[in-house]
């Protein structure tokens, strides 16, 4: 067997000795300072990575480390209480592993978030965005041998973010009377932050909000032909005009995403609990 198959499998399978019975229907992968959303999780089974075969660990701010499996909108959900990222140091096979992991464990959609500075002029801190689509400038974690029992040589990314999950989340938000932005994710490698002609850069090619994360996770989704549904909390403007004594803080991004968590939380419920 591939040796990234024997890894994926081992992981998977040690999870499932954990959870049991439990199968998930949506893995939900949470950002920098949006790992409260897991609290809501009803009668939580938490799996460190650390324990995990294979696994790698996740050393950024606001990323905890854990699988959580249990009830959300009526629905059994597997959670990532922080992700991975290329920033760390991991290839991106190891990036992307829990994603492929969920999918050995039955996910049949996959939900991401993410802190981002917004680049879109009109976007202010606290704002959600729902991910329309994205520009990847981070290395494409299909490169090498393709996984051909997870998915094609050359999959689709005509619509990498679910249009039905979209319309739905529009609808409930209206519902719910949170105010909701769209637009395109851009995302690279990090781990500094941009710099104000990159920011600029950024808006003129199309993007509204920027970040280090997350495209990975939506590519290798798509390439397992899972759907998917993506939003980012505007944790800073990241515009290209800062007053001379500006400087963006990890600390501040974490603050104004957990701030806006619980939001993003109901529409996240919401929204699993109408699959």
């Amino acid at each position: 067997m591939d040796p990234r198959l024997e890894r994926i499998h081992a992981a998977a399978d040690f999870v499932r000795q954990r959870i049991g019975g439990l199968r998930p229907v949506a893995g939900i992968v949470l950002g920098s300072g949006l790992g409260r959303l897991a609290e809501n999780i009803a009668d939580p089974v938490t799996i460190p990575y650390r324990t995990i075969p294979g696994f790698p660990v996740s050393t950024a701010i606001g990323h905890k480390g854990n699988f959580i499996v249990g009830s959300l909108g009526g629905k059994c959900v597997i959670a990532m209480q922080g992700r991975l990222h290329y920033y760390e140091g991991y290839p991106m096979e190891l990036v992307t592993l829990p994603i492929r992991v969920m999918k050995v464990l039955g996910i049949q959609y996959l939900f991401v978030s993410n802190a981002a500075g917004g680049v879109n002029f009109s976007f202010h801190v606290g704002d959600l965005m729902i991910i329309r689509d994205h520009i990847n400038l981070l290395p494409n974690p299909l490169i090498g041998p393709n996984l051909d029992e997870m998915g094609p040589r050359f999959p689709d990314m005509t619509r990498p973010y679910e249009p039905r999950l979209i319309a739905l989340a529009r609808k409930l938000a209206g519902e719910y009377g949170i105010e909701v932005r769209e637009g395109v994710y851009l995302a690279g490698t990090g781990p500094s932050y941009e710099t104000p002609a990159e920011y600029k850069y950024f808006r003129s090619v199309g993007a509204d909000a920027v970040g280090m994360s997350t495209i990975p996770e939506v590519i290798v989704a798509r390439h397992c032909g899972i759907p998917v549904f993506g939003m980012s909390v505007i944790t800073n403007e990241a515009h290209d005009d800062y007053a001379e004594d500006y400087a963006n803080d990890g600390d501040a991004v974490v603050e104004a995403a957990d701030a806006a968590a619980e939001k993003m939380s109901r529409l996240f419920t919401g929204i699993i609990e109408a699959l």
